[in-house]
C-alpha cells in the first residue's frame, strides 16, 4: 500500500510540476517599423504602376500621331525601367542577387527619381488628351516623392536599419516555430509515455 501511495505522490507531483500543454500557438508580435516599410513599398509600386502605365499611353499616342517616334521609343525605355522599379519593391530574391544596388534604398531612390523625370519629360502640352498631361503629372511627381524619401532614407542608413530587423523577424519566428515543434514532440512523448504505463 505504501508502493501504491508513492505512485500516486509520484504521479500527482509529475501533473503540477509538468507545464500545461500549450493549446494556444505562441503569437509573435509583427514589427510597426517593418509594417510601415511594406506600405510605403506597396504604395511605391503602385505610383510606379501608374507611371509604366501612363508611358505606354503615351507611347501609344507618339506611334500612332506619327510625330515624335523618339518620343515613343523613349516612353518605351520609361515602362521597361518602371518594371525594374515594380520588381524592386517586392525584393524578390532572385532580382536582388544580381542588382545588388537596388538592396540599398540610395539606389532605389535613384531609380525611381529616373524613371519620374523619363515620365515627365517632353509632355505633349498641344496635345489633345489633357487628361494625359496630367496623370503624366501626378505619377511623375508622386514617384519622384518616393524616389526622394527612399534616397534621403537610404542615407540616413534606414534600410540598413530595415534589414537588420527583417533579420531579426525571421529569426524569432523560426524560434517559435522550432518551440512549438518541440512541445508538439514532448506532447506526444508524454502520450507515449502514459500509454506504455497504462
Amino acid at each position: 500500500m505504501s508502493t501504491n501511495d508513492g505512485v500516486d505522490g509520484e504521479s500527482s507531483l509529475r501533473r503540477r510540476t509538468s507545464p500545461v500543454p500549450s493549446t494556444t500557438r505562441l503569437r509573435v508580435r509583427p514589427d510597426p517599423f517593418l509594417i510601415c516599410c511594406r506600405c510605403f513599398s506597396v504604395l511605391t509600386a503602385l505610383t510606379a504602376i501608374l507611371c509604366i502605365v501612363v508611358n505606354v499611353f503615351s507611347a501609344i499616342q507618339s506611334f500612332t500621331d506619327g510625330s515624335d517616334v523618339f518620343d515613343g521609343i523613349f516612353r518605351c525605355y520609361a515602362v521597361v525601367v518602371g518594371m525594374i522599379v515594380v520588381v524592386a519593391e517586392t525584393e524578390w530574391g532572385f532580382v536582388m542577387k544580381f542588382w545588388k544596388i537596388l538592396d540599398y534604398w540610395a539606389g532605389r531612390g535613384m531609380l525611381q527619381i529616373f524613371v519620374a523625370v523619363m515620365t515627365r519629360a517632353f509632355p505633349n502640352e498641344s496635345s489633345t488628351k489633357k487628361g494625359l498631361v496630367i496623370l503624366q503629372n501626378i505619377a511623375s511627381y508622386m514617384l519622384l516623392a518616393c524616389g526622394g524619401i527612399y534616397f534621403i532614407s537610404g542615407i540616413l542608413c534606414i534600410g540598413f536599419l530595415k534589414r537588420a530587423r527583417q533579420k531579426t523577424e525571421i529569426s524569432r519566428e523560426q524560434a517559435v516555430k522550432d518551440l512549438e515543434d518541440l512541445e508538439r514532440r514532448r506532447e506526444e512523448l508524454e502520450q507515449l509515455l502514459i500509454e506504455e504505463r497504462d
